[in-house]
Order: structure tokens, then sequence, then C-alpha cells
């Protein structure tokens, strides 16, 4: 069956994302450095995160606000009121990066639109992913944005039933084999790996997928290719 819809996720296949995090990782640390070892900084601030998601979901925002609670918790809540203003800084330059695009990311989105229904669906803060959009200059390739809070299998399952297709005719690229590949499987849709040379640890697996309906390639460009001849 030809494929009807292709959806894109944005951090780390369309734009540059998760290096940001990890400079800012970096910071971070140094202003610690008094405190704990950076190994040891760093396995707090991810339990910081991991326990905020439910309150503070994806993005940059949460990010800080658990930067702040870990520098308070690593601190004994001893550290002077201008350590966390360095730390609100770290996130509002993170704010303030420009959009990179991937290489090929703008030739393949011109090439693929108008024989495709285009969909930008990715996860994150709302206000942020907005801002990014915006300033890559992509908008305007899509039929439909869906920045979603999570991506599980009923979060994919009610934006296949709202563009109103079967999951056989629905393709999805991204970087994250958890959020972006695996949900799309199990609904019964097809989906492309593009791997980035970071990936958060939260969003890793432990095993090797193997599917029919999935392949893994080097670049976007490869994947577009892998549509056609579908």
């Amino acid at each position: 069956m030809p494929i009807k819809v292709i959806a894109f996720d944005a951090d780390d296949t369309l734009w540059v994302n998760e290096p940001y995090f990890r400079e800012a990782e970096e910071k971070f640390c140094s202003l610690l450095e008094d405190f704990m070892p950076s190994h040891a900084i760093l396995k707090e601030l991810y339990h910081t995160e991991i326990s905020n998601l439910r309150l503070y979901g994806y993005g940059i925002k949460g990010f800080m606000l658990s930067m702040i609670e870990t520098v308070l918790r690593v601190s004994d809540q001893k550290m002077p009121i201008s350590l966390v203003e360095k730390v609100i800084r770290i996130g509002q330059e993170m704010l303030e990066k420009p959009v990179d695009l991937l290489p090929g990311v703008e030739e393949v989105l011109q090439k693929l639109n108008g024989d495709f229904r285009m969909v930008l669906a990715t996860k994150g803060d709302l206000v942020d992913q907005e801002r990014k959009l915006k300033k890559s200059g992509l908008e305007r390739h899509f039929h439909h944005i869906e920045i979603m809070s999570e991506k599980r299998v009923e979060d994919f399952a009610k934006l296949i039933r709202h563009l109103d297709v079967d999951p056989g005719d629905f393709v999805m690229l991204g970087n994250s084999l958890k959020s972006d590949i695996l949900p799309v499987l199990e609904l019964g849709g097809h989906a492309i790996h593009i791997p980035f040379h970071i990936t958060w640890i939260h969003e890793e697996i432990q095993h090797e997928v193997m599917h029919e309906r999935f392949v893994s390639v080097e670049n976007i460009t490869q994947a577009a290719d892998w549509i056609r001849e579908m």
C-alpha cells in the first residue's frame, strides 16, 4: 500500500537539539564542582529530570527547573542566590540558540511536499517548539503540526485518527527508537530511523529493532529515497 502521510520528528531529526543540552550540562557541572564530581552531578540532575517529567514535561523550561532543584539538593540549600541566577542564564542561553537545520532537510521537504501529506510530529514545550519551528523556516512544508507532551502508542493513534488515514498509509521519521519508531510500528505504521550522533539516555532502548515495516538509514535523504521506492 502506498504511503500517504509522512510524519517528521523535529529535534535531532530536522534540526540540532541534544548537543545544546550537553553543552548546558557541562556548564551546570562547572557551577557545582565544589560540591561533587561531574559524573555524580549529572546523575543527580538526570534523576531530578525524570522525576519531574510528569509535572513539567519535556523541554528547556523543565530542564531549568530541574537544574535549580538539583542545585538546592546538592548544596543542601546553602548555595548563594547568584548560583541560581547563573542556572537561569544557562537555560535562557539555550532558548536563544539558533535553529540549525541538519544536512538535506530543506531539500527533502521541498521534494516530498505535494506528493504526500506532510506532518510535523514532535514532543516538548509548546512555546519552545513553536519558536524553533518559526525560526527554522520549515512551517510552510507541513499540512499539519502536532506538538505532543508524550509520544506513546495512544498519542500516535490519536494523531492518525485525526489525519483520517490507515496506519499502513503512515510513515514516521525520527531519531528516537523509543519515541518515534516503536509506537508507530505497534500501531501498524511504517517507521524510518535516522540516528543522531547524540541520544539522551532516556530515549535509549536496550534491544535491536527488527520489523518488516522498519528501516534504519544514515540521513534524511536516504529516508526520502526509501519512501519513493515504496
